[in-house]
């Protein structure tokens, strides 16, 4: 069998264990908190002033365009991740549904996604730490707070590699004990953002979204450089929606797949729409766009302008406590991926090692000094553009497996169907493509890049380590 073509058999999949297995200690809950703690953080703390800056306030568009975007790849990781409960992601549903070469380059997309998510949240979570200890009087030197490419530039930013490290150290504990922790900080979480509305609906002005649409709505390059419009913003915004597609890396322990993972990746992503779309337009009836859109804490910043001192900084407070369950979330993820890829013999077994807790450490070590190094040189909206282009690619692989496996497997039993898939699949691939088109060009080449030396390490390693290649 070709390389190109060999593909993992679904009864495998579900089998899953060639080498060793993970626990299954998740319930729904846990699944839904994980997607929860993995959507609402970053993206609605800090990039809406980055989406805002971009698309005035017509930023509340680009919301709704990333949701659409997302939902669609959310019905389609449902059924795949029902049908194929086993880690991995959209790498495994690509390798049971089009081959082991595109499984290989969707690997390499998810990998390049979850690690630069870990980097970005913590370049964010950075923003609001430092102003919260500043505005307590403990600020870091400037040179401790950005990296050298950061506006303005530093050395080092220290808040976000320490952050990193921290996370990386809870999720050693053990899988069950690191989610009862990110349920309890999604929790608070929540009941910040829903303290923002209550505190600026008393002082929402509608002449704020006048214009609604400053810079139209096609992604075009200003005469600063930029990239401006709805779809520019929804590019970047896009960042603010995926997570759900962490909760797929988490199948193989869910303690009951068919149900659990169903509910924890649909259920996440209507909680988590209806929540952004009420905080951004709260946000943006309290302040006009131009006075935000430069701050690196959008919400606390807000709060402030309003008179609303104390609770600035306890909103900042709560970026500072709980956005760390994103990088909780994302890092998970991303070892469960590289756990997958080990046990198919694709990159070496010895990185699938797991714990005495059941947690695959050395690819937990590897993922947060990676990301620790990133986070510590690159400003945050670069960051979020180059994780959006590895998630844009997982979820149209994921989109086009299932639309492959209804057609050659139709006789599989699905716990979960995507409806109208004939529809859905196709809106979610060309959405994704639209969204990639509308990416930075640097992002995009970045992104080729990535991949090229991606597919030459497979071609050297994995194509003849495979275990599909010994069978």
């Amino acid at each position: 069998m070709s390389f190109v073509t060999r593909r993992k058999p679904i009864a495998l999949a579900r089998e899953g264990v060639e080498v060793r297995e993970l626990r299954r200690t998740l319930s729904w809950p846990h699944l839904v908190a994980l997607g929860v703690g993995a959507i609402i953080g970053t993206g609605i703390y800090t990039l809406i002033g980055v989406g805002a800056g971009q698309a005035g306030p017509a930023v509340i568009l680009s919301f709704a365009i990333a949701g659409t975007v997302c939902a669609f790849a959310a019905l389609c990781y449902a059924e795949m991740a029902t049908l194929i409960p086993q880690a991995g992601s959209a790498y495994t549903y690509a390798y049971a549904g089009m081959g082991e070469l595109v499984a290989w380059v969707v690997g390499v997309s998810l990998i390049l996604e979850y690690t630069v998510v870990c980097s970005a949240v913590a370049v964010g979570w950075a923003g609001y730490a430092q102003g919260f200890l500043a505005s307590r009087g403990w600020g870091l030197p400037s040179a401790l707070a950005a990296g050298p490419w950061g506006e303005p530039a530093g050395l080092v930013n220290l808040p976000a590699v320490v952050i990193i490290a921290v996370v990386a150290g809870l999720l050693l504990v053990g899988t069950r004990e690191s989610a009862t922790l990110n349920t309890v900080l999604v929790g608070f979480k929540v009941a910040a953002l829903a303290a923002f509305v209550a505190l600026t609906l008393p002082a929402f002005d509608a002449s704020h979204f006048q214009p609604f649409m400053p810079f139209g709505f096609n992604a075009h390059v200003g005469a600063d450089g930029t990239k401006r419009g709805v779809m520019a913003a929804a590019a970047v915004i896009f960042f603010a929606f995926y997570g759900f597609d962490a909760i797929s890396t988490a199948a193989e322990e869910a303690k009951n797949p068919s149900r659990d993972l169903t509910i924890g990746i649909v259920g996440s992503m209507l909680a988590c729409a209806a929540i952004y779309m009420i905080v951004a337009a709260a946000a943006l009836g309290a302040s006009p766009f131009t006075v935000f859109a430069r701050s690196g804490e959008p919400l606390a910043f807000i709060l402030r302008q309003g008179g609303h001192g104390g609770a600035a900084v306890l909103i900042a407070a709560a970026a500072v406590i709980a956005l760390p369950t994103v990088i909780m979330a994302f890092m998970f993820g991303q070892s469960r991926v590289f756990f997958a890829m080990s046990r198919d013999g694709l990159i070496p077994t010895w990185l699938c090692a797991v714990n005495g807790r059941g947690v695959p450490a050395r690819v937990t070590v590897f993922t947060a000094l990676v990301a620790a190094v990133m986070a510590g040189l690159v400003p945050l909206k670069r960051l979020a553009e180059v994780a959006n282009a590895g998630t844009l690619a997982a979820f149209i692989a994921t989109a086009v497996a299932m639309m492959a496996l209804r057609r050659q497997r139709p006789d599989l039993v699905r716990p979960f169907r995507t409806p109208l898939w004939w529809l859905v699949g196709p809106l979610a691939v060309l959405g994704c493509l639209y969204l990639f088109s509308s990416l930075a060009s640097f992002t995009q080449l970045f992104f080729l890049g990535a991949n090229t030396v991606g597919l030459l390490v497979y071609l050297l390693y994995g194509r003849t380590r495979s275990a599909l290649a010994a069978a």
